[in-house]
């Protein structure tokens, strides 16, 4: 059963077309999501228009869907995304220097695009058979300096850079608390300030390869009550976040201050019932509290059930982007038509204000 949606969703929600009031680790796709769109009101309600062909195209340049192959990734492209995610189950060849890989295709198309991808290290470091093997960022900031580890995150950054990935949805800066699998060894450490200066090296090393870090998952997954790929995770109350989750990222981001920040989907004690990755304080929050003037895309909002549980693919993209998002990223495999159709509406509602 769906949860009732808080008013500044629901706002967003329904101005994708008249409603009612009522209420990353799997190699295997997720399917998509189960959640239904929202249903036009009954009676003689008016058809809502289209949204303008120069909004529609701003919307759309403003979206990162998953590739999952050469003719896929174009279709997507000619829709006018502005950037291309690749999943662990895309095509291998994208990554290929031969004519099917995104190389070819920035040819193909005549104009740049950002394509992104998760590559960490350790267990989450996609098609590591073509990019190359590394160790888990505990393993890196466990036997290596700082120092070291940015030399080896620029190594990772070539080798990216080569295969034609312009972003890295890395380092993680979530600061381990021992009991969550999806977090563990993928943390670079247990203290917080150990956390940052590691994450920031990395970061500082992909930049040197001319790939752009992204710092994740603010506000901080390390302690919370699960994993948001599974389901709902609630954080620490909020007054307990910045001695604490949000120490990595104050220590990180004046450091490597062209990074980008992903928002997570964790629910705030303190900042309302909403995924930070739908709510608009939590936005407020990166910006104010971290100081944070970069782009934030969100977590994946296809693929994870705290989101999907809950939200179509459209409907999360629209509520992200209302809240505050810059680049609402989902893996699975949805149409692009309807997911711009709602991302217009809203940038619409954003630009008309």
């Amino acid at each position: 059963m769906k949860k009732a949606m808080p008013a500044l969703l629901l706002s967003a929600i329904c101005a994708l077309s008249a409603c009612s009031t009522e209420p990353e680790l799997s190699d295997a796709p997720p399917s998509k999501s189960s959640a239904a769109a929202p249903s036009a009101a009954s009676g003689d309600a008016a058809p809502q228009e289209a949204a303008p062909e120069d909004v529609r195209a701003r919307a759309a340049a403003k979206l990162m869907p998953p590739a999952l192959n050469y003719e896929d990734a174009r279709a997507k492209l000619e829709a006018g995304v502005g950037g291309l995610f690749i999943p662990s189950w895309a095509d291998p060849e994208l990554l290929s220097d031969g004519p099917r890989g995104v190389n070819a295709l920035r040819e193909e198309m005549g104009r740049d695009f950002e394509v992104s991808i998760d590559f960490e290290g350790g267990r989450v470091q996609r098609f590591s058979e073509i990019l190359g093997d590394y160790p888990s960022p505990q393993a890196m900031a466990e036997g290596h300096s700082p120092e070291e580890v940015e030399a080896l995150a620029t190594e990772i950054g070539q080798s990216l850079r080569s295969h034609g990935v312009t972003v890295d949805f890395a380092p993680v800066l979530d600061v381990d608390g021992g009991d969550l699998e999806v977090v563990g060894d993928r943390a670079f450490s247990t203290d917080p300030q150990a956390a940052g200066e590691y994450g920031a090296a990395f970061a500082r090393g992909l930049q040197a390869a001319g790939v752009k870090a992204v710092f994740k998952h603010f506000p901080g997954h390390g302690r919370a009550s699960g994993d948001t790929h599974l389901g709902e995770a609630v954080t620490p109350p909020l007054e307990e976040l910045s001695g604490h989750e949000f120490v990595p990222f104050h220590t990180a981001i004046p450091q490597a201050p062209d990074a980008a920040l992903m928002m997570g989907h964790l629910v705030v004690p303190g900042l309302g019932d909403e995924p930070a990755s739908l709510n608009p304080r939590a936005y407020q929050l990166a910006r104010e509290e971290l100081g944070f003037e970069g782009t934030i895309y969100t977590d994946d909002l296809g693929g994870m059930a705290s989101i999907s549980e809950n939200f179509s693919v459209p409907e999360a993209v629209a509520a992200a982007l209302a809240a505050g998002a810059d680049m609402p990223l989902w893996s699975t495999d949805d149409d692009i038509n309807a997911v711009i159709d709602a991302a217009a509406d809203v940038v619409a509602q954003q630009e008309g204000d």
